[in-house]
C-alpha cells in the first residue's frame, strides 16, 4: 500500500500491544505494563515500595471495547456490536476517539487489513 492511499479508520483492525497484561477487578479490565523496559532500570530507578507495573483501570465502556479487541474485528465491527448495547447516538465517535487515544498511548496498534481479507 502506498503512503498516499487513504484508509478509513472503521476498516482498521485494533491489535493489543504485546507488553500489556489484562487483569480483572470485578467486571472492569485493568491493563498493566512495566514501568521500565529493562531490568537494570527497574533495579536502579524503582523504589522498593513502588509497583514495577503501571495499571490502568478501564471503566464500563473501555472494558467493553477492550474485550472485543481480538486482532480480527475491525473498528466498524466493534462499534456495531456495542452501539445497540450502549444506545448512544454518538457512540461511533466515542469509540474511534477512544481507540485513537489508546494507539497514541501505545496500548493498541491499528492495522490496515491486506486487500482480499
Amino acid at each position: 500500500m502506498k503512503r498516499t492511499d487513504k484508509v478509513n479508520l472503521l476498516d482498521t483492525v485494533p491489535v493489543r500491544s504485546g507488553h500489556l497484561t489484562t487483569e480483572w477487578e470485578g467486571d472492569c479490565a485493568v491493563l498493566a505494563y512495566p514501568r521500565f523496559k529493562r531490568a537494570w532500570m527497574r533495579r536502579l530507578f524503582l523504589p522498593k515500595s513502588m509497583s514495577p507495573f503501571i495499571r490502568i483501570r478501564l471503566e464500563e465502556h473501555g472494558t467493553a471495547v477492550w474485550r472485543l479487541i481480538d486482532g480480527r474485528r475491525t473498528v466498524g465491527e466493534i462499534i456495531g456490536l456495542l452501539a445497540s448495547h450502549f444506545g448512544d447516538e454518538e457512540y461511533a465517535q466515542r469509540v474511534t476517539a477512544y481507540l485513537m487515544q489508546m494507539q497514541r498511548d501505545g496500548l493498541v496498534r491499528l492495522q490496515v487489513p491486506l486487500r482480499g481479507e
